[in-house]
């Protein structure tokens, strides 16, 4: 089992925050903005070409029937439709007078027809009979053929309705697509059904157009709406990435401010645990010292005060972690940060004498109070000074200092020692729970010290090199 599932530290916790959401999102966001921005591009543009061709159709059998009125008008037949002069086999039926102006309209309709098929955009017009016997076209080579299997027309006879179907090759099954000139592309079908007065199709006018002026304008077009639509995915991801980006800071400081009080409630547990642990064998060795003072020589009672002096310390370091860690401490209060200082360097006399290191002080007479609390103020400076201590065993140099930013109410306690130094690697893991470079350490003593310095306002900062040294550097408050 590892010490951190011991005190309490889910393994899913650090799962949790080992989820990379920014890099799911971009991966997952860009393949689902790609699909459905080419989804829509592409029905978009379909729908654009087919209502734009559709409608390029119906205008021309709008112009077409439009046509065959006029001449039907002009030739004064108000009992026929153009539909039914189209095929001379028609005429047999008619009197001299009414053939011939059955003739002249339908020679001056097929004019007007000729000269449809004569636009550049025009490859053929061909008009069937209901028989499907080709009885007029713009390629004189079908004229008298008949078409035995066309689906198309025999649905628009059969329906009355107009039929529309676009191309990209010639179909060689297709005997009817014989065109003077081969179409260099799309081009589409347009079969219109020519009724008589009981709306029955007596004639059929085939268009085949290759619509260039057309198909040039909807690929602009294509152009235009697939920019449209790249822009508009890319704004999408864009805005949706910044949401995220901020959500996923914020979820990850969470996490980590949620891995730090499991840290910190696992830190307030193990507190409780070694307080009532050593709460007797202390109070058992400061009888026994006080004891041993009553009856020792004159010349070892320095050494048993030492001793009492250093349980009475240890105590006060039990009782001081438990205030840490308790989530209700006491309210700020002004502390007097040289008053901390002295006391602190007060207790660590014999350690200074036997560690042979050199305190120096650079520190005023008097100074303004701070914000924090006195008990946590010297817990912060012990875990200061003892980790100098410790990085200085064969002798080196302590500094401590005070500066006050002119700028700004805070005021800076600097700790300073010529020891061993970390690397950059170390220095980045310092504030992490249970991480530690001393041999037998728990590694919860700067991140004590950067808790108390959070909670009354403050801050700390660290920097060290290898072999030169550390400063510390703490930021509090003023107190007002």
């Amino acid at each position: 089992m590892r010490f951190t599932e011991w005190l309490g530290i889910k393994g899913d916790t650090a799962g949790i925050v080992q989820y990379d959401l920014l890099r799911w999102f971009s991966l997952v966001s860009v393949l689902i903005i790609t699909f459905v921005a080419l989804g829509l591009g592409f029905i978009a543009s379909r729908f654009v070409v087919n209502e734009s061709i559709q409608r390029d159709a119906a205008l021309t059998a709008q112009f077409i029937q439009s046509l065959a009125s006029t001449e039907v008008g002009t030739h004064h037949l108000p009992q026929h439709q153009m539909g039914e002069m189209l095929d001379p086999r028609a005429d047999l039926v008619y009197s001299n007078a009414t053939r011939s102006k059955r003739q002249m309209a339908r020679r001056e309709f097929l004019e007007h027809i000729e000269n449809i098929a004569r636009q550049p955009d025009t490859l053929l017009v061909t008009i069937y009979a209901p028989d499907n016997v080709v009885i007029w076209s713009s390629n004189p080579a079908l004229m008298g053929n008949k078409v035995v299997e066309d689906d198309q027309l025999n649905e628009s006879f059969a329906t009355k309705t107009r039929i529309f179907a676009t191309y990209h090759d010639v179909v060689p099954e297709r005997e009817e697509q014989k065109f003077p000139r081969p179409p260099k592309g799309f081009f589409i079908e347009n079969y219109i059904p020519m009724l008589n007065a009981s709306g029955d199709a007596v004639a059929m006018i085939e268009i085949y157009k290759e619509p260039s002026d057309l198909v040039a304008r909807t690929q602009h077009g294509y152009i235009l709406m697939w920019l449209a639509t790249s822009v508009g995915g890319a704004l999408i991801y864009l805005a949706l990435y910044r949401i995220v980006r901020r959500a996923s800071a914020i979820l990850a400081a969470q996490q980590k401010q949620i891995m730090q009080n499991e840290a910190f409630v696992a830190m307030g547990e193990m507190s409780a645990a070694v307080a009532h642990s050593l709460r007797n064998p202390l109070t058992s060795i400061r009888s026994s010292a006080e004891l041993v003072q009553e009856i020792a020589p004159p010349n070892v009672h320095r050494n048993v005060a030492d001793i009492i002096l250093q349980v009475d310390r240890m105590a006060s370091w039990v009782r001081d972690l438990l205030a840490t860690s308790s989530p209700s401490a006491a309210a700020a209060e002004p502390v007097d940060p040289i008053a901390a200082i002295h006391e602190t360097l007060a207790a660590y006399q014999p350690q200074i004498r036997a560690c042979q290191v050199d305190v120096e002080l650079a520190l005023p007479e008097t100074a303004q109070p701070v914000v924090s609390q006195r008990v946590l103020l010297l817990q912060v400076l012990n875990s200061l000074v003892s980790n100098a201590l410790e990085a200085m065993p064969k002798g080196g140099k302590l500094s401590i200092g005070l500066t006050r930013a002119e700028s700004s109410r805070k005021l800076a306690i600097i700790v300073s020692d010529t020891g061993e130094g970390m690397s950059e690697a170390q220095r980045k893991r310092l504030f992490q729970p249970f991480t530690t470079t001393k041999r037998g350490g728990l590694g919860v003593g700067l991140v004590m010290v950067k808790r108390i310095m959070e909670r009354f306002g403050g801050a700390v900062d660290i920097h060290s090199t290898q072999e030169q040294g550390t400063r510390v550097e703490l930021t509090l408050q003023l107190a007002s």
